[in-house]
């Protein structure tokens, strides 16, 4: 008896289960590792039906040229680091299936771990159809989610320099922070070049003003007035020189974005330039992951059908987080219940004896849902119709579950408008005005019931 095969009827004695029919005769199953990949193919395609290989490039090829000279059609290995993603590609370039399992659907039945034992299990589970494949979108997708990740990396690092600036300039007891709105800006960075190039004078430095910023010279020298000390302005420098070359970096993953961008195949013809929306004004600012920049909200358009920036709390940003891990298309996704199953956004409702034992959403790293929530976040003081929806409901329920709810109703509108090719109507979501009088009707019945009456506020109480 193989190995494989003792393996088999060592968990079929100990369990009553009867052995499933084999779905799938030409599956393989990969252990991967960082040094070494494990393989194992059906018993009766090879005498040695479990075989070990490298990783590098050579080695790979050679383990695709053993799964074709065996008849493999369909292989079938964890999603673990990075390590999959050189071995994906070869073999979906030799015509082959690969099935992307989740590790945790893999190790949920207990056995003996060996790297030999876990690529024969990853065998017989795919070969009786018990792994379901991890959602991965096309080739040029991935390549424009690679560029945006890169991008958002550098965003990060970037700002993380300029707290490493705005450390030195408080160590230094310049306030530069109280004299204008953002140290990055205009007047912000004319005053920290003139401080590099060696200018100490307040009242010069505050004469660098730009003529938007609403501080006054007088203002803005009292607040640079500091201890310049030399050890803090050589990290003042070099914190500034760096923020510099990582925006220049992220500029340039911008333009690389939107070339993949345009490569990429629409979904649906390009609109006439008249027919093209303008930006909503409920729309919040643009996220570090898009930029503001109306030639790649067109570009978005173009690609998906529709603009989804037209959806309050939906920036360009937002979109381009939703081309990049999904892509244009959503024909993985049956339904917008699937969809929001993948994102994490709905109740993982356990029932045992016909009551709830839980109802919270499953932990799921998705970047989409993060994106998702921040734009739930973002209508929390808007009047649209969604931003009364998520009120009632944070006041409810609380604020983590009402974002959430948000984020789970926007990703169905979202859906909606991909999948029929239909522009937004704000107005199937109810007229904001009737919401909020109705709203205060109840409000009123409430109080008179307590025995209150409700009373608008004077504006000095506002204040």
């Amino acid at each position: 008896m193989s190995t494989i095969q003792s393996f088999r009827a060592k968990r079929v004695k100990r369990s009553t289960v009867r052995v499933r029919p084999v779905e799938r005769p030409d599956a393989a199953g990969i252990d991967l590792g960082a040094t070494v990949h494990f393989v194992a193919v059906p018993p009766e395609r090879d005498p040695k039906p479990v075989r070990s290989f490298a990783t590098d490039t050579a080695a790979l090829h050679l383990l695709a040229d053993w799964l074709v000279a065996c008849g493999i059609k369909t292989v079938a290995m964890e999603a673990t680091g990075v390590y999959w993603i050189p071995l994906f590609q070869i073999l979906e370039a030799r015509g082959l299936e690969v099935v992307l399992a989740n590790a945790r659907h893999v190790k949920n039945v207990p056995a003996r771990k060996t790297d030999v034992q876990d690529c024969q299990w990853l065998q017989y589970l795919h070969s009786v159809g018990l792994l379901q494949a991890s959602f991965r979108p096309p080739a040029a997708v991935c390549a424009i989610r690679s560029l945006v990740r890169q991008r958002d990396n550098l965003v990060r690092t970037g700002c993380e320099h300029i707290l490493r600036l705005q450390k030195a300039l408080d160590e230094m007891n310049v306030l530069l922070h109280r004299a204008v709105s953002d140290i990055t800006g205009e007047t912000g960075q004319a005053i920290l070049d003139a401080i590099v190039a060696g200018e100490r004078d307040p009242a010069a430095l505050a004469r660098l003003r730009d003529r938007r910023c609403k501080k006054s010279e007088s203002e803005i020298a009292a607040a640079l007035r500091g201890d310049w000390q030399p050890e803090h302005l050589f990290v003042l420098r070099q914190s500034l020189e760096a923020w510099r070359y990582h925006r220049k970096l992220a500029a340039e993953c911008d333009a690389q974005i939107q070339l993949l961008i345009q490569e990429l195949t629409p979904i649906a013809p390009e609109p006439p330039a008249a027919a093209t929306p303008a930006t909503p004004p409920q729309s919040p600012p643009e996220t570090s992951a898009g930029g503001a920049d109306e030639p790649l909200r067109r570009l978005l358009l173009a690609k998906f059908g529709t603009d989804l920036t037209a959806v309050d709390g939906v920036a360009t940003g937002t979109a381009l987080i939703w081309l990049s891990e999904v892509g244009p298309a959503l024909d993985k996704f049956p339904s917008a219940a699937h969809f929001a199953s993948w994102l994490g956004l709905c109740p993982d409702n356990r029932v045992s004896g016909g009551r709830k034992l839980a109802t919270a959403t499953r932990p799921v790293a998705n970047r989409l849902a993060t994106a998702l929530r921040m734009a739930a976040v973002s209508l929390s003081r808007s009047e649209c119709a969604l931003g009364l929806w998520y009120r009632r409901l944070r006041a409810k329920l609380g604020p983590a579950p009402a974002v959430t709810a948000t984020a789970h109703k926007i990703a169905r509108i979202l859906y909606a408008m991909i999948k029929l090719r239909r522009p937004f109507d704000p107005a199937k979501l109810g007229n904001p005005a009737l919401q909020r009088s109705r709203h205060e009707r109840s409000l009123r019945r409430q109080a008179a019931s307590l025995g209150f009456a409700l009373q608008p506020l004077l504006p000095d109480a506002v204040s």
